[in-house]
């Protein structure tokens, strides 16, 4: 299941320009500073958990820097695409500069609860997954009813592409996150896994600070159970 695009026109503004700056930053970076760059530097802009309480590096300020960072083409494509297709509707129901700030509170606030999960953890984490998924708890809070077409590969591997409901589309990756998520969680599973499951739900969790955002309409229309 992938993701293509929303199928419901912006309601407040034509673009999102936030969204589209922030896609063009963290292409920018990847292609000016690879990988096999900012490695040499990592303690200093990529959250290392056992380094955050041992008070080195970067500190707690990685929350920020490390969402930026990306480990190749692929990592960033996946993350940036998905942020497009969540983000736009998002950013139009909070206007550039609150969805900025919201996207930023929910990168670090994924970053956090990865960090509080694997405190002893000297794996470096990076990647802007959490704050995508943040964006992608929004949507879900904000639209979910709206219709995203979806590629979809069936059994004779031919592909289709239905619009299928927000909720279950969401609600699919928020579920495959929770199976590792608490075998992390319970037993101490996190050397295991390539994937900061606990970053991607800590972005779910800072998604329900989304009505703190969103333009005074928006607000208005969401408290009155209308469509936002």
């Amino acid at each position: 299941m992938f993701p293509l695009n929303d199928t419901e026109p912006n309601r407040y503004s034509p673009f999102p320009v936030m969204t589209f700056m922030i896609v063009l930053v963290n292409t920018a970076i990847l292609f000016m500073y690879p990988p096999y760059l900012y490695w040499q530097y990592y303690r200093q802009i990529v959250t290392v958990p056992a380094m955050v309480f041992a008070r080195e590096g970067g500190g707690f300020l990685t929350g920020i820097t490390s969402m930026f960072m990306h480990g190749g083409f692929f990592h960033l494509f996946g993350n940036m695409f998905a942020l497009w297709v969540y983000g736009r509707r998002v950013e139009d129901a909070c206007g550039p500069w609150r969805f900025l700030l919201f996207y930023l509170l929910a990168g670090f606030g994924s970053d956090l609860i990865y960090v509080l999960v694997n405190s002893q953890s000297e794996i470096p984490v990076l990647g802007a997954s959490g704050a995508v998924f943040g964006v992608m708890g929004a949507y879900l809070i904000l639209y979910p009813r709206g219709r995203i077409r979806t590629l979809i590969f069936w059994f004779s591997f031919v592909p289709t592409w239905p619009k299928i409901r927000a909720f279950w589309v969401i609600l699919y990756f928020l579920a495959i996150q929770l199976v590792p998520a608490m075998d992390i969680l319970l037993n101490g599973a996190g050397g295991q896994y390539s994937v900061a499951y606990w970053g991607h739900l800590g972005g779910f969790f800072a998604s329900l600070t989304i009505l703190l955002f969103l333009r005074p309409e928006a607000f208005a229309r969401y408290w009155s159970d209308t469509k936002v």
